[in-house]
């Protein structure tokens, strides 16, 4: 059996579990982590956080997407990682942890997090992509993963699926594959964001890297300026800090609420049955 806590970060739900001692035992962890996701068959989340120790920082991450792949960043899956490792007295209420991306800085205040991004790379604004013989207008950016961005009108009726399926695998972005945001400004301090998230392989409710990407791309193109309100379809709000620094960016944060709503123990018979 595994004890874990499940979380959800502004509707990202996610599913953690403090490894310090070691005592994770389930053989292969991809397939592990592919079956705990699974939605009605078993807990079910949009991704797997693991907490380890580190030589650098307060604790160490491993962060699984729902299929199993391991990235190096989430950004509302950090915000929960933070405010786990607060819960379970492994880190105080300011602290830094280690990722694939870097070390993550964060601050813990009640049920919301504050958690300062690794700086963007590889921006690249205002580029064409062929989609089905098509040009279409699209911005990359790498927030920690890496990020399309796309400006839309009529966002609610948007194929935010179907769209984000042909970005997440177009030639142009392999071998990683890529997020896809499509977005639309509402004033110089709020945007609107739908995300596909790779890994996840469909749209999710929020994506806290992709409200940093939109919000990023938004100011290079003087459409917003910081801080910037992004809402996300689960009808919650993340609010994204930044600075500029000539063409580019610097000390860029996330915030928003990371909520606990249950903590259990995973049967062996929960991600074991495919065995059988």
């Amino acid at each position: 059996m595994v004890d874990f806590f499940k979380m959800s970060g502004s509707g990202n739900d996610f599913i953690l579990i403090d490894n310090k001692d070691q005592s994770l035992t389930v053989g292969n962890i991809a397939e592990f982590v592919r079956t705990v996701c699974e939605r009605k068959v078993s807990v079910g989340a949009d991704g797997f956080i693991i907490i380890e120790n580190s030589q650098r920082a307060d604790f160490r991450w491993r962060f699984f997407n729902a299929d199993g792949s391991e990235v190096d960043m989430c950004g509302n899956g950090a915000r929960c990682a933070a405010r786990f490792a607060y819960i379970r007295g492994i880190a105080k209420e300011k602290m830094s942890f280690e990722t694939g991306a870097g070390i993550i800085d964060a601050e813990v205040r009640g049920d919301t997090v504050k958690l300062r991004l690794t700086e963007p790379r590889a921006m690249k604004v205002n580029i064409s992509v062929m989609i089905e013989g098509q040009p279409i207008e699209v911005n990359f950016v790498n927030t920690g993963v890496p990020h399309v961005v796309i400006f839309v009108q009529d966002l609610d009726r948007y194929d935010v699926f179907n769209m984000g399926r042909k970005i997440r695998y177009h030639k142009d972005f392999q071998p990683e594959g890529t997020n896809a945001n499509f977005m639309e400004v509402i004033d110089r301090h709020t945007i609107r964001i739908r995300t596909y998230e790779r890994g996840v392989e469909d749209e999710t409710l929020a994506c806290g890297t992709g409200a940093a990407a939109s919000a990023l791309i938004s100011s290079s193109q003087g459409l917003v300026e910081s801080p910037v309100d992004v809402r996300v379809k689960s009808g919650e709000t993340l609010k994204i800090y930044f600075h500029k620094a000539g063409q580019g960016f610097e000390d860029i944060y996330l915030e928003g609420k990371a909520n606990v709503v249950y903590e259990g123990r995973i049967w062996d018979e929960a991600y074991k049955r495919r065995e059988s």
